[in-house]
């Protein structure tokens, strides 16, 4: 027993530290289990319909809330932060918003590259396993397992936060039916104290504490939600055309993290020089070449169009 505890605490130390080199900032591993209770806030949170048209969050729920039927046998959740952080902000005068984290690569495809380099580097240490990747793609309560393993708590912005890393980072996660040494103290409870910049500076309302209602929020509207945008959020976008970063703008907690190093995430030179006028003469050919590789093709050239117009009228 003891060997095996020690088999255990030397293989996940060694994991920790090649997520580190494979460029995370932050590693955390939690027992594959049933989360009963963010399995209840999860239920609360779909009955009150704050969901909005995200009808995909209504589907697979027994999944959702337990990883072992995900993956047969699991017994481990390794979870990675990877920051997203830009050096600077694409030009505001004159110009329409996209959230950071769409500024490079689409996020899934360069996180998943550097899990499956992890999965290796695990199968060559304890040899074969059944395991999934997940990147913010299937029913996994993304925030839950990173928490659990120790990367941060969640804020009243409900945004997972890393005291040394903020919150501008993408969460990943291995489920894999490996047992591994689970971090031993409680997950962190609550370090917003008495703040409330992110409840204020929502411009729609979509924030209470540790609670968001996405019909309200600017990332869901002007990227998740297909209808025509309500005319109760006119004049109250800011300009925002692909996502919202005021809630983290704002965050105490993100004024002194470090920018991120990764090559894939810089904006392409075209996107840089973009200004209003070529957003609004921007057709689908230019679109679909800017945004080949990007996150902000998941909105749709229709919906971005549909944002300019909400945000320009």
């Amino acid at each position: 027993m003891i060997n095996d505890a020690l088999r255990k605490a030397r293989l996940s130390i060694s994991i920790k530290e090649k997520a580190k080199e494979l460029g995370f900032f932050d590693c955390g591993i939690s027992q594959a289990k049933h989360l009963s209770q963010d399995e209840q806030r999860m239920e609360i949170w779909l009955k009150k319909g704050m969901n909005g048209e995200m009808k995909y969050l209504e589907k697979n729920r027994d999944k959702r809330y337990d990883p072992t039927l995900l993956v047969e046998g699991a017994k481990s959740v390794v979870s990675v932060l990877y920051n997203y952080k830009p050096k600077e902000t694409l030009p505001e005068k004159n110009n329409f918003k996209i959230s950071t984290y769409a500024y490079g690569k689409d996020y899934h495809q360069v996180i998943k590259k550097k899990l499956k380099q992890l999965v290796t580097f695990i199968e060559e240490m304890s040899g074969q396993h059944s395991y999934r990747l997940f990147v913010d793609s299937a029913p996994v309560l993304d925030r839950a397992w990173a928490h659990l393993g120790g990367l941060g708590f969640i804020g009243k912005n409900t945004c997972l936060i890393n005291r040394k890393g903020g919150s501008w980072f993408f969460i990943g996660h291995i489920i894999i039916d490996l047992e591994l040494e689970y971090e031993k103290k409680e997950p962190e409870k609550n370090f917003c104290g008495n703040c409330t910049l992110c409840l204020q500076a929502c411009p729609t309302g979509a924030l209470k504490p540790f609670e968001l209602d996405a019909r309200k929020c600017i990332s869901y509207l002007t990227i998740e939600y297909r209808g025509e945008i309500p005319d109760e959020f006119k004049a109250k976008f800011d300009n925002w055309i692909f996502g919202c970063d005021i809630c983290q703008q704002v965050c105490p907690w993100n004024r002194d993290v470090i920018p991120h190093h990764e090559p894939s995430f810089e904006p392409s030179d075209e996107l840089k020089k973009m200004g209003k006028s070529d957003w609004l003469s921007l057709d689908v050919k230019r679109f679909n070449n800017i945004f080949r590789e990007s996150a902000v093709k998941r909105a749709g050239f229709g919906n971005i169009k549909r944002n300019i117009r909400f945000v320009d009228e």
